[in-house]
């Protein structure tokens, strides 16, 4: 098999994914890997990184995708200028990663092959309330309006409907249209890519599936779709309450469980898998996958951050298309 590429977006300068990257890069998956790799980001800020982690790698940089070699850390640099390997993370390197990802962007959308890693950014400082989140972003600078979050694990995999927007307003997000979307994007994900035609589950909003008011979104959006998705022949079946569905005897059914909005499937995968998960965003032109863990600033400098996450996204992408 031919090896493609993956590009690794670097993300916030400020973040413990380089630390990660590097212990990914001292590992034996490392070795296994059957793409070639290309960082996207600082070779300066990086090279500062590896001497404060006390790590040493040669870097291959590169001017184009055609030059980068397996079993090599390949760059493509983008300036910033840093003085320290780690600071504060600010709105100060806001420029930065916005060109890492239109660098990529624009290396995606001529090479049709290549997949895309990001690093963990800041959604506060790189966002700045412009988008809910990532999924959101490089869906509109791809022009793809139709994104959809999956939170993957081989054994259960879960997706919100609703990704980062503020509860009081989540059930008016609640949309039949919305439902079978998602469900239609993650079947033919799966099939597509997996090989695979998953159960889906689907949560109810209320607690127990029940509520005081004269209709519930159970009753007038969820059952609804649930309906015309089976009546597809697609294997989806619920609402299930979720405060029972994520137990063990339940979730082995299953490998989707879609729930309506972020914590309430979010909080509970990871409890279950910790860091062996990873977010990939269904609906772009290219396979988009991000390490399920963010900036994490407090651990900086440790040396002690699990690499768990970026293992499992590049096993991920060694067995997909």
């Amino acid at each position: 098999m031919s090896s493609k590429n993956i590009l690794i977006i670097l993300g916030e300068p400020n973040s413990t994914f380089s630390e990660i990257l590097f212990k990914y890069f001292k590992s034996k998956n490392f070795i296994r890997n059957k793409h070639k790799l290309i960082l996207i980001g600082s070779k300066r800020l990086l090279i500062k990184q590896m001497k404060k982690l006390k790590y040493d790698f040669d870097l291959n940089e590169i001017s184009d995708i055609k030059y980068s070699l397996i079993r090599k850390i390949n760059i493509i640099n983008v300036n910033f200028n840093c003085n320290k390997a780690f600071s504060k993370i600010t709105s100060y390197s806001n420029r930065y990663i916005e060109e890492c990802f239109e660098l990529s962007i624009k290396i995606l959308n001529s090479n049709k092959l290549v997949k895309l890693i990001n690093g963990p950014i800041s959604k506060a400082h790189f966002l700045n309330k412009k988008f809910p989140g990532i999924t959101e972003y490089i869906g509109a600078k791809t022009k793809s309006k139709k994104t959809v979050m999956l939170i993957y694990n081989k054994n259960l995999a879960v997706c919100p409907l609703t990704t980062h927007i503020p509860i009081k307003n989540v059930a008016n997000h609640i949309k039949k249209k919305k439902i079978i979307n998602t469900v239609d994007q993650i079947n033919n994900f799966y099939k597509s890519k997996l090989k695979k035609t998953p159960q889906i589950a689907i949560l109810g909003l209320n607690p127990h599936c029940e509520t005081i008011s004269k209709v519930s979104e159970e009753k007038k959006e969820i059952i609804p779709a649930i309906n015309y998705l089976s009546r597809k022949k697609i294997k989806v079946s619920g609402p299930y309450s979720a405060d029972t569905f994520f137990l063990r005897k339940n979730i082995k059914k299953f490998d989707v469980a879609v729930g309506m909005y972020h914590d309430q499937v979010l909080t509970p995968i990871k409890a279950l898998f910790k860091f062996d998960a990873i977010n990939v965003t269904i609906g772009l032109p290219f396979v988009k996958v991000t390490p399920d863990h963010g900036p994490n600033f407090q651990m900086i400098g440790k040396n002690s951050s699990d690499p768990s996450s970026i293992i499992y996204a590049l096993n991920f992408m060694n067995k997909i298309k």
